[in-house]
């Protein structure tokens, strides 16, 4: 951590307006596209960022300096995002989580997409499969610290990435060839 963050989080902690502002301008957008992943809705996000930062103020005092300062907040904000699922996951039945057909999947160049468009596959996603695939592939925990954030099985998390993924593949299959009608469409103009 340099001096410059170690002094804004001191004048945070000591209820600098400014401070705190200039920190969560730092931080925000990186949060908020870390927000995204989790949710369907922009609104969703915000509040989940909002909710995250009032977090990250209320616990500055409790950052000891060790490893770096932006990976401190990322984990509040995806602590939020998870408490998030387990709100709303009461809300869902079971049904959502039914098998997905797996097919077979044929090699497409990921590079063909904006970020954008592979942002809005993974909020496609049932709640569930969307929370494991970003705390796994994502993220980097493992199942068994997905299942114990979650309060889920190890063999629920192995699952529920193994639907996700298959719903991605056919939903990039799907986006790489309506990307390919297009342009076949253009060329006959």
């Amino acid at each position: 951590m340099n001096f410059e963050e170690n002094d804004m989080i001191q004048k945070c902690i000591r209820g600098d307006r400014l401070a705190q502002k200039a920190l969560y301008e730092k931080f925000s957008r990186k949060m908020y596209y870390i927000c995204l992943r989790y949710t369907t809705f922009e609104e969703e996000a915000e509040d989940i960022l909002q909710d995250g930062f009032v977090k990250v103020f209320k616990s500055l005092q409790s950052f000891e300096g060790k490893g770096s300062f932006e990976g401190w907040i990322r984990r509040i904000i995806v602590n939020t995002a998870i408490e998030y699922y387990r709100k709303k996951s009461n809300h869902f039945s079971l049904s959502e989580l039914e098998d997905s057909e797996f097919t077979g999947f044929e090699e497409h160049t990921i590079e063909s997409f904006s970020e954008q468009e592979i942002l809005k596959l993974i909020q496609e996603l049932p709640l569930g499969y969307r929370t494991v695939f970003n705390l796994y592939a994502i993220e980097g925990y493992s199942h068994k610290e997905i299942g114990e954030m979650l309060q889920i099985s190890d063999g629920t998390s192995k699952s529920q990435l193994a639907r996700a993924r298959a719903i991605l593949q056919e939903k990039v299959k799907e986006l790489y060839k309506n990307l390919n009608n297009n342009l076949e469409g253009d060329a006959t103009i």
